[in-house]
């Protein structure tokens, strides 16, 4: 079992605000990187470097439905200020990570070799997958050339999916150096739409970080006052080209701890089309758009309207803690409408039909709580239990329908909540139901804010095994805040 790391024990927790709640992190240790060595975020400039999309990881081979993957986990270079390279911990060396394109029904086959100095352990997150390829966070790789083959049967229909590490008490610190990727699974329902693709399709990683002068991530566990500067697929504040027609975007957060609350700088509306388990049923038009960390969204821009020449700012008006740069924070990427262009796509007022609901025969209440006096021993629980990889907290029959009513028990402290091996509904928030945004159709990550609470159904089935559930603020889950749940 992997220890309990150092900087958990070390100082005193101090909290700041995301979305008007307190998050509590421990204070920063003895050898964090000083202030004065941090970089000044004010001197990168914004909007003169352009945002990459992630390149599409081809397989190694291809037998009948099966497609074969070597994937290696390693340190490398990357260029993400002007004029300086930047060590990540990244799949096969791409940062922000590599895209891998699947179809529902053809089994990807991964074997992962893990070239760093610590241990990691992969997650397809959002994936109905066996135990044995669920990336549990016990389930470690060894440093220094330690391998695994993770089987995706792919046998749920299409999401927006992305895999990163989850080795306990490793996951944040590797996630902040770089080691996620994207996954993108497509079916029939999906393909036959006539949505934006090809070029038009883009996904897009959002998040913070922070870097010292030499221009190295300065990492520090629970660190959201120090992480002002916000990367848009691995570039600060970046740019990207578009004509004036519909692009789709999918949305990743990608951060460790941070909320956004995304919108464009005009006000202008926007169309969501999916979250993250893949198309909602019937697109609705919104001008804003809350994720969590962990969470996805699939949405249509259409820059038709707007003349070759223009400018559009995507903001983040999520605050953070007292004092945050909102010239920092605030900012995320810019938009140039540089061309025009045929569009034959369309967003039909149909998406897809989700199943309906089933009858629950089984109600429970999950409590998130941490730690809200800070100390030494500050800790994050579930139902009042922090984790431990032998203790069966939840065991559920197989094939059960159940309703979970998630509860935030902090005063100040936000979390969401992440279950693996399901994609669920969202029901209620705060006692009224949902019926449309971002909580609708399929989840698999639901924010849970400072006193809120949530009601969630899902069936369980497909797999029997030991799976995990937990805060997916990957700080909050090293803290403890995760629980195990076995299916029999």
């Amino acid at each position: 079992m992997i220890q309990r790391r150092s900087f958990l024990k070390a100082g005193a927790a101090v909290s700041g605000a995301i979305g008007g709640a307190g998050l509590l992190v421990p204070a920063l240790s003895p050898t964090a990187t000083a202030a004065a060595t941090d970089l000044d975020p004010t001197t990168i400039p914004q909007f003169q470097q352009k945002m990459p999309v992630p390149p599409v990881l081809k397989p190694t081979s291809v037998s009948g439905t099966t497609s074969y993957y070597d994937v290696t986990m390693k340190e490398a270079n990357a260029q993400i200020l002007p004029g300086k390279l930047t060590r990540v911990r990244a799949y096969n060396g791409v940062f922000p990570g590599p895209v891998i394109k699947a179809e529902s029904g053809q089994r990807v086959v991964v074997r992962q070799t893990n070239a760093l100095g610590v241990p990691v352990s992969v997650h397809l997150h959002g994936a109905h997958v066996p135990e044995s390829s669920d990336g549990s966070p016990m389930d470690v790789l060894a440093p220094g050339g330690g391998t695994k083959t993770y089987t995706y049967p792919n046998d749920q229909p299409h999401a927006n999916l992305w895999f990163h590490d989850h080795a306990h008490h490793e996951e944040s610190e590797n996630v902040f150096r770089g080691l996620t990727g994207f996954y993108l699974l497509t079916d029939s329902v999906e393909k036959n739409l006539n949505l934006p693709s090809g070029g038009y399709d883009v996904p897009i990683a959002i998040r913070d970080a922070r870097f010292d002068d030499a221009g190295q991530f300065a990492y520090t566990m629970g660190d959201i006052a120090g992480r002002t500067v916000i990367l848009a697929n691995g570039k600060p504040w970046p740019y990207f080209e578009v004509a004036a027609r519909k692009y789709r975007f999918r949305l990743y957060n990608t951060a460790n701890v941070r909320f956004f609350t995304l919108k464009l700088s005009d006000g202008s509306p926007f169309t969501q089309i999916g979250t993250d388990g893949g198309l909602l049923e019937k697109p609705f038009t919104t001008t804003s758009l809350a994720l969590s960390p962990g969470e996805r969204a699939d949405i249509v821009v259409d820059f038709s309207k707007y003349p070759v020449g223009t400018t559009l700012v995507v903001e983040n008006t999520e605050p953070g803690p007292p004092g945050t740069p909102m010239d920092l924070v605030g900012k995320v990427m810019q938009f140039r409408v540089t061309r025009t262009a045929t569009d034959t796509s369309t967003v039909p007022a149909t998406l897809r039909t989700l199943p309906a609901l089933p009858a629950a025969t089984v109600q429970r209440n999950i409590e998130l709580l941490m730690d809200e006096t800070g100390g030494e021993h500050a800790q994050a629980y579930i139902n009042g239990k922090i984790y431990e990889m032998d203790r069966i907290d939840t065991e559920i029959q197989y094939g059960a329908t159940e309703i979970w009513t998630v509860h935030n028990a902090n005063a100040r402290a936000p979390h969401n909540f992440h279950m693996h091996l399901v994609q669920f509904r969202v029901l209620e928030r705060n006692g009224q139901p949902v019926v449309s945004g971002n909580d609708s159709g399929l989840k698999d990550t639901v924010s849970v804010k400072a006193g809120e609470t949530v009601k969630i159904q899902a069936t369980f089935t497909g797999y029997r095994g030991t799976y995990v559930y937990h805060c997916h603020m990957f700080d909050h889950a090293a803290m403890g805040m995760m629980a195990n749940f076995r299916v029999v």
